[in-house]
């Protein structure tokens, strides 16, 4: 959850990361909750369920912004997507963004052993080198991971974009800059907390009581 008070285009409310609501649920709890009042009228959609997968709706897939081109790159956009405003490559200017993080700084393979020794939930880490055509480090070699999906309903996005964080940090912490990490996380205490070494699964214990508050305030705007 981000700290109060702490709005921004990219941080409009107070929920989770990931929330887990549709756009027009969302629309519907801020009308209320920030007492914009609108006349607002959502039309439901028919056969769909919560749990579903866009792979089993066997709709076409359309790229919601250019950089995130497939169902597992999405998939991994809130973990990943954590980290970019940081000085590390997120495979922006390659042909899978989001499946890749590396720098020039980086060894794929130490990177990729350390990432796969933590046995992170429903990934697996590949050692990679690749040369992004956009910044940062456009037309440079970059160390780093693949990141493959093996499980995707027991991955944890946000977790991992800390995973990522900690990894860069203890192992490169001369060259892997993290100030600009809190700009997307707008959570002082888990960063604070990470910039001091502490686990990625400790620092994860302390979401649960403010998610269980804010999935009872979502429970009035769900319709499905």
């Amino acid at each position: 959850m981000p700290d109060p008070g702490q709005q921004s285009f990219v941080d409009f409310g107070e929920v989770p990361l990931r929330h887990g609501m549709t756009v027009g649920e969302l629309a519907r709890m801020y009308n209320e909750e920030r007492g914009i009042h609108a006349r607002l009228t959502v039309v439901p959609m028919q056969g769909w369920q919560r749990g579903d997968w866009y792979d089993s709706t066997g709709m076409q897939w359309i790229n919601p912004s250019p950089n995130m081109r497939s169902l597992t790159e999405a998939t991994l956009y809130s973990g990943v997507g954590l980290i970019e405003g940081t000085n590390v490559s997120v495979g922006r200017g390659t042909d899978t963004p989001f499946e890749l993080v590396g720098a020039p700084w980086v060894n794929a393979a130490e990177f990729a052993r350390f990432l796969n020794a933590r046995q992170i939930p429903g990934v697996r880490f590949v050692p990679r080198n690749f040369t992004p055509v956009a910044n940062p480090y456009a037309n440079e070699i970059c160390g780093g991971v693949n990141i493959t999906v093996v499980e995707r309903e027991f991955l944890d996005a946000p977790e991992l974009g800390m995973e990522l964080a900690s990894a860069l940090h203890e192992l490169y912490p001369e060259q892997y800059k993290m100030e600009k990490l809190n700009l997307l996380l707008v959570n002082k205490t888990a960063f604070d907390a990470l910039s001091s070494g502490e686990d990625p699964r400790r620092i994860a214990e302390d979401w649960i009581e403010p998610q269980k508050r804010f999935e009872q305030v979502r429970m009035k705007y769900l319709l499905y």
